[in-house]
């Protein structure tokens, strides 16, 4: 079940009422069965993968609460052989049974290795990642192990939250399902404001740029490098809108029902540097490998060629996480590279020169602008449908290869105009005006607010894409 779906809208109009009108004792068992019933609609059987994890990693937390010396490193090893295990299986094998049985080719050999046909179990990187986070946690001494198995299975499989995030920890969402939640005027308001604007994001923006990059990148060999500069500019947005539209109606979803989700996006177009981009785009998941991976590592505590090291490790592997392809590893690797020449040119900088840089508002809107161009050249290898695509790209990028700009539907190209525009001007405003009465969705003014409702509903309703097209981060 998509958000962006007919399907969804009934889902939503049943479950949430319900939620409200049964007393709290029954609440955790609605909100379950719901989500159930939200995985199943994608393929059913695969609720039998995440039904392993959640018995294994429950009972995990259990055994490492109550081991002692290395037995409780142990469990936590199974666990995490478990998770990463499924993961290995379903969204890696094929990927290096290809690469093998090719470098056995090349050496003359043939590679006996069958391969499987299965299709990836939707978002199976996300509740993954959230539910290691949880038996990480619990052997750190961080969180108690949960012990009722319903709070805990439901703590994965939070429908809202279930196939792309955000990855919560448990310190932040499991006492929540023990907590009274009653009818709350403010959050159902506040909850419906951010699925709106997700909303728009999603149909009205990414859905209608979608369009215009699809007709570039399947491609890529027919079209100028203009037509290719602009789709992959589209496709910068296009990304930040799908996703970050898939994480605000998520989190309105949970604050309709007095759930609080962590914030997943900050608005990352204005970033200066790519370090500060990642402290913007998918919070959830750079904060997960910094905790998880990047300190474990050693972070910056063992000196700066351990430290440049880990970096790259670290982006290597946010490459692979999401997707067994070249082209991912590629994008990974290169914003390991993006980070460590910034830190390099940080430390060729003087202090003086720094703090200078930042009172310029040419200066910095010269880093914005070098920012977002290096993010959309990575975003190149993150769309191509494949590595040779990537290449047939660049090369008419970089060589400027010659010929119209195209154009396709005018008024398909006049309606993304206008999302991005409206988008442009509203995250400017949240950026740099933070005050509420500059604000037109959190407006002191209930006239002010209930005019901007209504204006983002009709743009909704005239030019959204109403396909039930998949966000792009379901792929992971």
């Amino acid at each position: 079940m998509v958000f962006n779906s007919l399907h969804f809208l009934i889902f939503f109009i049943i479950v949430t009422p319900l939620y409200f009108l049964l007393p709290q004792k029954y609440k955790w068992q609605l909100l379950l069965i719901a989500s159930c019933y939200f995985y199943m609609t994608f393929v059913p059987v695969y609720i039998l993968i995440l039904g392993f994890t959640i018995v294994v990693d429950y009972f995990a937390g259990i055994l490492i609460e109550n081991a002692k010396g290395k037995q409780r490193k142990f469990y936590l090893i199974l666990s995490l052989i478990a998770n990463i295990g499924v993961l290995v299986v379903f969204k890696y094998y094929n990927f290096v049974n290809e690469n093998l049985s090719f470098l056995m080719g090349s050496f003359g050999y043939k590679s006996h290795i069958p391969f499987l046909s299965i299709l990836l179990p939707i978002g199976l990187s996300f509740h993954t990642f959230q539910a290691m986070s949880y038996t990480i946690e619990v052997y750190r001494g961080n969180q108690k192990p949960e012990r009722h198995f319903g709070i805990y299975a439901l703590y994965v499989m939070f429908y809202p939250q279930l196939v792309a995030g955000p990855i919560e920890r448990p310190q932040n969402i499991l006492h929540q399902f023990h907590r009274e939640q009653c009818f709350n005027y403010d959050d159902v308001t506040a909850g419906l404001r951010m699925m709106l604007w997700g909303f728009f994001k999603k149909v009205v923006v990414a859905d209608r740029l979608s369009i215009y990059v699809d007709s570039i990148y399947n491609n890529p060999d027919k079209h100028s490098a203009n037509s290719i500069l602009l789709a992959t500019i589209f496709f910068s947005f296009q990304i930040y809108c799908d996703f970050s539209g898939y994480t605000d109606i998520a989190r309105g979803t949970a604050k309709v029902m007095g759930y609080d989700l962590m914030l997943n996006f900050r608005r990352p177009y204005f970033s200066k540097s790519i370090k500060e981009f990642w402290s913007r785009w998918h919070i959830s998941l750079s904060t997960w490998f910094r905790d998880y991976l990047y300190i474990p590592l050693g972070g910056n505590r063992r000196g700066t060629i351990r430290l440049y090291i880990n970096i790259f490790i670290v982006f290597l592997i946010s490459g692979v996480w999401h997707g067994a392809s070249w082209n991912f590893i590629i994008w990974g690797a290169l914003h390991g590279f993006y980070q460590v020449i910034g830190l390099i040119k940080d430390r060729l900088l003087s202090k003086r020169n720094r703090q200078e840089a930042t009172i310029s508002t040419l200066t910095n809107i010269f880093h914005i602008v070098t920012t977002f161009a290096l993010v959309s050249i990575s975003w190149i290898f993150f769309r191509a449908n494949s590595l040779s695509d990537s290449i047939v790209l660049m090369q008419s990028l970089f060589t400027w290869k010659k010929g119209a700009l195209f154009i396709g539907s005018v008024s398909d190209l006049t309606y993304a105009f206008t999302g991005l525009a409206i988008l442009l001007i509203a995250e400017y405003v949240q950026e740099y005006f933070p005050n509420p009465r500059f604000s037109l969705l959190g407006n002191d003014k209930k006239l002010v607010r209930h005019l901007t409702y209504t204006a983002l509903l009709i743009l909704i309703l005239l030019f959204g894409v109403f396909d039930a097209s998949q966000f792009i981060y379901f792929q992971f």
